[in-house]
């Protein structure tokens, strides 16, 4: 393949975020936020791996450009700053990881800890508890560690412990499909209520999103997420003594969980330990109000491997390291890999950090929207509305989501493009989530009045501009919905990854659909070349790329879409798990080369 230019991630190349759109339907030239202004005005044709420095007070990164001209981006309390530097060796050719890779390293289980077993419970008068396999791309990524690595899951199983009976000793002789044992952590009603519900949920989801008049910093959150912690590390020490080896690693997947390490230390549980958060990881301003910041950061200064979905959220990590560790030396390692040495309340700290974005089970994905079935389904839907055109978005009813944002967009755009009135339809799917909290109660109440009012202004007999589902769909009609749609708008307000933009892509299969994708999510690096990108809070600015998107011409949008199917399918979500698993099995994770994850396929 051609050698250009890349941003290295932890041991593999940053997704490309060049191929934006130059200007906007009103004229002015747009950059995506994480594109600084000088690659704006001059975007180069694609990225290269190339050093990073760091001090004590900033952070530089260096961007190399095809020529063999680098530039350096100096990141520092004033801003981003943009300097020319010296030439930049080329990359190895990259290749797409089609499992967990069975590379030549130490042998040891590997023991996936998460709030929940990857289980459905039923509990059937007469007979008893019925486990069934849960789905998802995470699941079936994991799935496939673990079956290679004589795995075993821990986690809640889904009911509280006081609806329990019988149930452990089901659980205890349960085997997963995939080939791995499963480990239950029984919790109270209580502990669910206060450390899931409470701590995870009104502390850590709403400030890790920058959603900071929601947050709710109750003691008694704390302490419950302590209690849960000190249970989730006994199970997990109960499984480390069972065929103990120092090759055994303890993967950490829940930011419920982000003391456990810490716990695990208090019970001298010797193994390795790596940690992986799907949330976004805020800035310091942020990161600040934590009450309980020094401890927080503290348990996820115990983990050997600290993985995070964008450079964005490891460079927040780091620069919370430096303001409030002063004992924890950060430097640069090789891989795109970040090396904390030091002290940390008496306690060492041997910390290897990277980004590491996650992926989906694409070509599973593919195969099922390809299906008679899916087709079938699809074409039904199109012809329900008549044949005018279908935009789609998929969101579960929370602000981070930015549901009621998006349809103040699209009734923007139905305001001032009087050409789309009559012409397409926002087929809104709002997935019910966490409805007994008051607060997302008054949301979905926000969004239906928002529907009601657009379609009472704008509705005409026989069109109906926005229809609203309330529900979840299965996994077929979820398909279906991406196959027949014109066009997808991922538009959260902030979010780690949005997987919903990357089905969306995978599913298109006859790449005839287009992709609206808020800045702000985490895919955004990843998916620029094809992506129109967007502000979610710039309600004029979304509107003209729903136009755009509606408008797009046949060989555009091929163009476009071809390039986000190659890009979701290179990196799945199996090609994520070996490059987490790459750093964290690895002797000297600061040592692997490149080679060592990309090869020629």
């Amino acid at each position: 393949m051609a050698v250009g230019m890349k941003v290295t991630f932890a041991g593999f190349p940053a997704p490309r975020c060049n191929n934006y759109p130059k200007k906007s339907l009103g004229g002015r030239r747009r950059r995506p936020f994480f594109a600084p202004r000088a690659l704006a005005s001059h975007p180069p044709p694609l990225h290269r791996p190339c050093p990073r420095s760091w001090t004590n007070n900033d952070v530089s990164i260096l961007y190399g450009r095809s020529s063999g001209v680098a530039h350096k981006l100096h990141f520092n309390r004033l801003g981003i700053q943009m300097s020319k530097t010296a030439s930049i060796p080329s990359i190895l050719p990259e290749r797409r990881l089609s499992g967990p890779s069975r590379a030549s390293r130490p042998r040891g289980r590997c023991i996936v800890v998460s709030d929940r077993l990857p289980i459905a419970l039923t509990c059937e008068e007469g007979q008893g508890w019925r486990v069934s396999p849960a789905q998802g791309a995470l699941i079936s990524a994991l799935t496939a560690v673990l079956g290679d690595r004589r795995g075993v899951w821990i986690g809640w199983p889904g009911v509280a412990q006081e609806e329990t009976p019988g149930l452990r000793r089901v659980l205890a002789g349960a085997i997963h499909a995939g080939g791995f044992s499963l480990r239950p952590v029984m919790l109270t009603a209580q502990e669910r209520r206060n450390a899931c519900g409470g701590f995870a949920g009104e502390v850590i989801w709403p400030l890790f999103h920058g959603l900071t008049a929601e947050h709710d910093f109750q003691p008694a959150y704390w302490q419950a997420f302590r209690r849960v912690n000190r249970k989730f590390a006994r199970a997990t020490a109960r499984t480390l003594a069972r065929g103990a080896s120092a090759n055994d690693l303890v993967w950490v997947h829940e930011p419920l969980l982000l003391n456990l390490a810490c716990e695990l230390r208090g019970l001298k549980a010797g193994c390795r330990t790596a940690f992986f958060l799907h949330l976004p990881f805020p800035a310091p301003d942020l990161y600040l109000r934590l009450p309980w910041r020094e401890e927080l950061l503290g348990g996820l200064l115990a983990f050997g491997q600290a993985g995070f979905q964008t450079e964005l959220d490891l460079a927040n990590f780091l620069a919370c390291v430096r303001m409030l560790a002063p004992g924890v030396t950060v430097a640069q390692a090789g891989g795109g890999l970040w090396s904390l040495r030091g002290s940390w309340r008496g306690n060492a700290v041997d910390l290897w950090a990277g980004a590491f974005p996650v992926g989906i089970d694409a070509r599973r994905t593919e195969e099922r929207a390809a299906r008679p079935e899916v087709e079938r389904r699809a074409a039904a839907l199109r012809d329900s509305f008549g044949g005018r055109q279908i935009l789609l978005g998929v969101d579960r009813v929370d602000r981070t989501h930015g549901i009621p944002e998006k349809l103040r967009a699209f009734a923007a755009a139905l305001t001032r493009f009087p050409e789309l009135q009559d012409q397409a339809t926002l087929v809104q799917i709002a997935i019910p989530s966490r409805e007994n909290l008051p607060r997302h109660a008054a949301l979905r109440s926000e969004i239906e009045r928002l529907v009601g009012e657009i379609n009472g202004a704008f509705g005409r007999p026989g069109w109906v501009p926005v229809c609203y589902l309330h529900r979840e769909p299965d996994p077929e009609e979820r398909l279906a919905w991406y196959r027949a749609a014109d066009a997808a708008v991922a538009a959260p307000l902030k979010a780690g990854m949005h997987l919903m933009a990357k089905e969306y892509c995978a599913a298109q299969t006859d790449g005839r659909g287009a992709l609206v994708l808020s800045e702000l999510a985490g895919a955004a690096p990843q998916l620029a070349t094809g992506a129109l990108l967007v502000n979610p809070f710039d309600t004029q600015g979304v509107a003209r790329a729903l136009r755009q998107a509606l408008g797009m011409k046949e060989r555009e949008r091929a163009h476009r879409m071809r390039r986000l199917r190659e890009e979701v399918r290179t990196h799945d979500v199996f090609w994520w798990a070996d490059s987490c698993l790459a750093t964290a099995l690895a002797e000297r994770p600061g040592e692997v080369p490149t080679r060592d994850l990309w090869s020629h396929v």
